[in-house]
């Protein structure tokens, strides 16, 4: 029975990869395959764009044709036109061909974002280009430029050249490094080419240990107000409102005497210079016509307060909070807005990437935080809207046989079609996510519970909240099974802890002949050996190390179990038995479980789940 069974989901399966689904992220909202015919169509002579559309479309609407000998766009505004070329590079096949297809698609949430803290992290114009390029891609449209920082201010600065001196910045932090004016510019014309508008954030009065550094004073006293108007004013000049409507002033995060006074101040010195402001929200308070970004984390329904004003929505996370490979879940079943619909007030979202720890190698910031991945989920979550109205799950996963998984499978199964042909680099972290039942006991010193839970990676600290298990020391032994139908070997990643790529608090590298964090694996009843660590018992911090020397120690990739190498597994004929363990052991651990099989062999292994 259970062979007829796997024969049946393999051809099941088998069906749907062969229907011309076209794996559009994000999906449109209306499609129509038209025949099953392709073309081969020159984009530059045989594309025609037309603005003859009606006046209660969107500004980011689009409709395309493809036909036998033409392409057909109409759309409203250029922006509808570029969404719709993007849909169209989505559409083209490995041969260069194009199906026989008609859409029409507008977005549910005007705001569509993404945040890159370039102050504590610089990174320089063409990668800066690069996240733009992502962006575009899948239809985001503001790129939140977090410009200052503690460690330094990122912005040329004629008026008090001290802001860009390398000697008032962070030792190790790219110390002297800025964007001159004429970069800035430069990168506000390649992202406006691409859909994408540019919201720069000048973050005051807090994050601002460089400018107490450089002057001898804060910028909510008198003195700093005055010199930062004169900066404001500067910048404002150079980028004028025509290029940069709206800028970010930040206040979170910082104690000030009169925090009223120093906001009007703030909003009113921007508001002259014709800019549209946003706040964080919580923050210093603002008032009702600077737009919040929203980022206090939704845990569970109903507990992130939404204000009564315009705002968008980071209340999913950060990038660099969570696991890479679990995060596109949690952005999948999120509701944005907390309703899935815009209004006066939800406008859309803003996706988060800060970095607080030094990076050495640029390149794997993206890597690190699952870039990619969270991008592509966010895109088609804040594009097509909707409200999640069974279960909130957060970071745990649905049973497999529910609908909600099905239907994240299904995503998944897009996220793979694209990691193959256009982000192979960009995901090479990635690998998609099932959700096979584990029998998981939980001890700690006054309650233990069994329960079931699903997925190849499993949050332990969200599924301790959800049967009540207190904070401290806690064990967790799961188990689950694999069925072969002969001997063989697989390639699995895993892991036995997450860590946060901000505040550093971690068990580090395991000793040799040791998995992290007291981890261990039996293969029917037998232990796997860890892999050989080439630093060994090293970035233990069991302590938060925000702005303490720990925090200038870089990540590297074997640190981070979805970075490294998959390990090789000798399953038999049968009935194979897993069993993990793993303890909480210290405060702020990333409590936290993986056993992912590698992408090239899930298809047969679903069948024996």
């Amino acid at each position: 029975m259970k062979k007829i069974l796997c024969l049946s989901l393999l051809l099941s399966i088998f069906s749907s990869l062969a229907q011309p689904s076209f794996s559009l992220i994000p999906q449109p909202r209306n499609f129509t395959q038209l025949s099953n015919r392709t073309f081969a169509l020159d984009t530059a002579k045989q594309l025609s764009i037309r603005y003859d559309v009606p006046d209660n479309w969107n500004e980011e609407q689009y409709a395309l044709l493809v036909a036998p000998h033409k392409i057909e766009i109409r759309a409203k505004t250029l922006q509808g036109v570029v969404w719709a070329r993007r849909t169209l590079e989505q559409l083209r096949n490995e041969s260069g061909r194009y199906p026989h297809v008609q859409i029409e698609d507008w977005p549910e949430f005007p705001i569509r974002g993404l945040t890159y803290d370039d102050g504590r992290n610089f990174v320089g114009v063409e990668m800066i280009k690069h996240y733009l390029d992502i962006m575009s891609a899948y239809k985001l449209n503001l790129f939140h430029w977090h410009l200052t920082d503690k460690p330094a201010w990122r912005i040329e600065c004629r008026c008090y050249p001290q802001l860009n001196d390398p000697r008032y910045q962070r030792a190790g932090r790219d110390q002297g490094a800025f964007y001159t004016y004429d970069q800035i510019r430069e990168v506000i014309a390649y992202a406006r080419e691409r859909g994408i508008r540019i919201l720069p954030e000048i973050d005051m009065p807090g994050h601002s240990d460089y400018f107490d550094a450089a002057f001898g004073f804060p910028m909510h006293s008198a003195e700093g107000r005055a010199m930062l108007e004169k900066c404001i004013a500067e910048f404002c000049a150079e980028i004028p409102a025509t290029l940069c409507p709206e800028i970010h002033i930040g206040s979170d995060e910082v104690y000030v005497p009169d925090p009223k006074g120093f906001m009007q101040w703030a909003e009113r010195t921007l508001r002259k210079e014709g800019r549209t402001t946003y706040v964080w929200d919580p923050g210093l308070p603002a008032d009702s016509l600077s737009v919040r970004q929203v980022w206090r984390e939704n845990t569970g329904a109903g507990e992130t307060v939404w204000p009564h004003a315009p705002y968008v929505d980071s209340s999913m996370g950060y990038l660099n909070y969570y696991d890479p490979l679990l995060f596109p879940a949690k952005i999948f079943f999120h509701t944005p807005c907390e309703t899935g619909k815009s209004d006066r007030f939800a406008r859309g979202g803003i996706l988060c990437m800060w970095y607080d720890v030094r990076v050495a190698d640029k390149s794997k910031i993206e890597l690190h935080n699952g870039l990619a991945g969270g991008t592509l989920a966010f895109a088609e979550r804040f594009w097509t809207g909707g409200a999640i109205t069974s279960q909130y799950y957060g970071t745990l996963l649905p049973p497999a046989e529910s609908e909600e998984m099905r239907r994240f499978e299904a995503f998944q199964q897009r996220m793979a079609t694209h990691k193959r042909s256009r982000l192979a680099q960009g995901m090479s972290y990635w690998e998609p996510l099932h959700a096979p039942a584990w029998e998981i006991t939980l001890t700690s010193e006054t309650k233990s519970c069994k329960v079931t839970a699903w997925g190849d990676v499993i949050d332990l600290e969200a599924l301790c909240r959800k049967h009540g298990i207190p904070e401290g020391d806690v064990q967790c032994r799961a188990m689950r099974t694999i069925v072969c139908h002969q001997d063989e070997v697989r390639r699995f990643k895993i892991g036995f802890e997450a860590p946060v790529r901000s505040n550093r608090c971690s068990d580090g590298i395991a000793k040799q002949g040791h998995w992290p964090n007291e981890g261990r694996i039996l293969i029917n009843g037998k232990p796997l050996a860890p892999p050989q660590w080439k630093e060994p018992e090293n970035y233990k911090f069991h302590f938060n190390t925000w702005a303490k020397p720990e925090e200038e120690f870089p990540y590297t990739d074997e640190q981070l179990y979805w970075m490294r190498p998959a390990t090789a597994i000798t399953l038999h004929k049968g009935v194979n038995k897993i069993e993990m363990s793993v303890k909480r052991h210290f405060r702020g651990q990333r409590f936290h479980m993986a056993f992912i099989e590698e992408a090239g062999q899930q298809l047969q292994t679903r069948c024996n789940r």
